[in-house]
């Protein structure tokens, strides 16, 4: 076991209940590792999972010891194979990024920040059972090109290069749902444009620590 791994895949679990992005046992963390991934184990609250009982396994669902993965593994392993640039993975059902999924809706380019993860909206996935193969199916294909996507009827999931980075995007997303949410209640949202996404996209290459480039007038 890979146990600075499984420690991450603790305390990210913990912080995401500390949030309040998911209750009991529902949604699962994972990371991946030389082995595959470490990932939580079922039906564990987060304050009852520990380091020992986070699940090491292969991509392809063989598993050590004796606690069973998350129901949901298999959309976990499918999402490393897919995407090379994914090291961990968070899917919860907080609260605003469910309910906008229960309109089987993805999140379209209302705020700039949607360009956070990769285009100009978020995909919704069909529907299908949790914990299913064709569920984790519809999650890869709805990840193209992006770190999120919604699953309808479900909850959310996204990816990123590290613990941290996939807890932000985790929590932006929830932001986002919410805030397109109350705008949808308040009335008819103003969606962007094409161009003022890319100007968009376009900004974002600039911003964060990278002092050393000036960006271009636009």
């Amino acid at each position: 076991m890979d146990q600075a791994a499984a420690r991450q895949v603790v305390g990210l679990y913990r912080e995401l209940a500390r949030r309040g992005m998911n209750a009991g046992s529902t949604g699962n963390v994972s990371l991946r590792t030389a082995a595959g991934m470490a990932i939580t184990p079922s039906g564990f609250s987060p304050d009852a999972l520990t380091p020992k009982r986070v699940v090491e396994m292969a991509l392809d669902g063989k598993a050590r010891g004796k606690t069973a993965p998350s129901s949901e593994w298999e959309m976990h392993a499918l999402i490393y194979t897919a995407y090379p640039q994914a090291h961990c993975i968070v899917h919860t059902h907080a609260d605003a990024c469910t309910a906008l999924a229960c309109l089987a809706e993805g999140l379209p380019a209302f705020h700039y920040m949607i360009a956070n993860f990769g285009g100009n909206d978020v995909r919704c996935t069909g529907y299908a059972t949790f914990g299913t193969r064709a569920l984790a199916d519809l999650a890869v294909a709805a990840l193209a090109e992006r770190s999120a996507c919604l699953l309808a009827n479900h909850g959310m999931i996204v990816h990123g290069q590290n613990a941290d980075e996939t807890l932000s995007r985790a929590i932006l997303l929830e932001t986002l749902c919410r805030q397109y949410l109350l705008a949808r209640a308040a009335g008819t949202v103003r969606l962007l444009t094409g161009t003022e996404m890319q100007r968009a996209h376009q900004r974002f290459k600039y911003y964060g620590d990278r002092s050393n480039l000036i960006p271009p007038r636009l």
